[in-house]
Order: C-alpha cells, then sequence, then structure tokens
C-alpha cells in the first residue's frame, strides 16, 4: 500500500518572517495527521528557521534544487550535504522551471539524483510535457526520454528510495490542470515505464504524485485515480489553510 505524499513547493516565494507564520499555521493544521506524508519545500534561506519549527513534527523538510558536487567552486549553489545539515529529507530535481529558465537537461538531472542518494536525500524527480508536445502527440515519447535519462545506472535499491512527480508544463502556474483521467493516464504510463526499468513489483510500491494546478477544489477527484499518490503543489500551498484543505482532500 502506496502512502500518499503531498508536496508544498514555495518556488521563489516568501520572507523569513512570512514564512514563519506560514509553516507555524502548518504544522498546527497538520496535529493528527498521520495517514499522509507531507512535505514543504521553502526557499534556501528560509530552511534553517524552517527546520526548527517543524522539528518533532510529522511534516518533512525539502529544497527546490541543488548541486550535483559535493562542494567545490560553484558559485551561487548548494549542495546535498548542506541541505542534510539543515534538516532536509527530501529535495526536488528536475522541475520544469528549472529546466525551462536554467538550461537544466536530464543529464544534469541525473547527476543530481545520484548526488542525492549518495547523501540520503529522497529525491523528487519531476518529468513532464509542454503543450505543444501534448498537442502533437509525442508527450508519452517526451516522458519516457525524460525518465529513462534521468534514471540512467540508477538501480532498483536505489529507486526505491524516489518518488516521482508527474507534471504536465502546460498545467503550471496556468490555473489549466489536467483532468483526472488525463492524468491518470499518465500516472499509469510512467509506472509501466518503471517496471521496465526496475520490474513490476518495485514499480508498484514507487509513488507518483501529479504537479499541476492543485486546489483544494480538484485534489479529490484526482486522488480517486489508481495511481496517484499524491500531489507536487505550487500556488495553493503558499497558504497554510489552502494546503491543509488538499492534504485533506479538500475538507
Amino acid at each position: 500500500m502506496r502512502k500518499p505524499i503531498m508536496g508544498g513547493n514555495w518556488k521563489m516565494y516568501k520572507t523569513a518572517r512570512e514564512a514563519v507564520q506560514t509553516i507555524e499555521d502548518l504544522r498546527e493544521r497538520m496535529e493528527g495527521v498521520e495517514e499522509i506524508e507531507v512535505v514543504v519545500f521553502p526557499p534556501f534561506t528560509v530552511l534553517g528557521l524552517a527546520e526548527k519549527i517543524l522539528r518533532d513534527s510529522s511534516i518533512g523538510l525539502g529544497a527546490q534544487n541543488m548541486h550535483w558536487e559535493a562542494g567545490g567552486s560553484y558559485t551561487g549553489e548548494i549542495s546535498a550535504p548542506m541541505l542534510v545539515d539543515l534538516g532536509c529529507r527530501y529535495v526536488i530535481l528536475g522541475h520544469s522551471e528549472r529546466r525551462r529558465y536554467f538550461g537544466e537537461s536530464d543529464e544534469r538531472v541525473n547527476k543530481k539524483i545520484k548526488s542525492a542518494l549518495t547523501f540520503e536525500l529522497i529525491p523528487v524527480v519531476c518529468v513532464g510535457e509542454t503543450l505543444k508536445e501534448r498537442k502533437e502527440g509525442s508527450f508519452k515519447r517526451v516522458v519516457e526520454t525524460q525518465l529513462n535519462l534521468c534514471l540512467k545506472g540508477i538501480g532498483p535499491e536505489e529507486a526505491e528510495r524516489m518518488v516521482i512527480a508527474y507534471e504536465p508544463v502546460w498545467a503550471i502556474g496556468t490555473g489549466v490542470t489536467a483532468t483526472p483521467e488525463q492524468a491518470e493516464e499518465m500516472h499509469s504510463f510512467v509506472r509501466e515505464l518503471l517496471a521496465k526499468l526496475f520490474g513490476e513489483d518495485l514499480a508498484d510500491s514507487m509513488r507518483i504524485q501529479y504537479g499541476g494546478s492543485v486546489k483544494p477544489q480538484n485534489i479529490k477527484e484526482l486522488m480517486r485515480e489508481p495511481d496517484i499518490d499524491g500531489a507536487l503543489v505550487g500556488g495553493a500551498s503558499l497558504d497554510a489553510s489552502s494546503f491543509a484543505r488538499i492534504v485533506k482532500y479538500g475538507e
């Protein structure tokens, strides 16, 4: 039985003061929630404060990105050991905004995944197609290529520690959400690809999140689908009340 996982990706939002208020509010609202794994991904500047607030709570802490090297002359970057030292347990890798705005390739994502696993971080690996690729009908081929390249050289024992996030780029921050049927079709397809790479048993146990304009109003329908194991939430996670409602399937 796969435990659902809900992640709140704050992107480049919230000062330290704003973040403290939101995290304290969220911690209070998540009291007693044990059947859902909840993770927040604040900006780097907030991670230290977030760890102190979330200590001894059921809410996990993650980072939005990292470099593949453990250290070195990489001005402006942050490494896996640094994240672990700050109390992070998760890291988002290959998000579409990293790919689009910072030229991140599948090969770089692959190196980051391997580094994250080396330092016992849980990678949340993002894959997904653009609107153009969806309309052209090449979306499955695109996702298959991304997944194969991102997971190249990774074995089953490592893969079982990962989370996959399917995020159609055309639904991120646009207000447009894939229908539950569209999302399930792709989640099922991703699980088939994982079965080819790692075997059916492992693929059945791996969690696949949906990301793309998730809101309290649509989470229940999405979570009814058999292959959707949670959500990677953007804008709606910036408000503790909204994110809490998503964690509780819209209630």
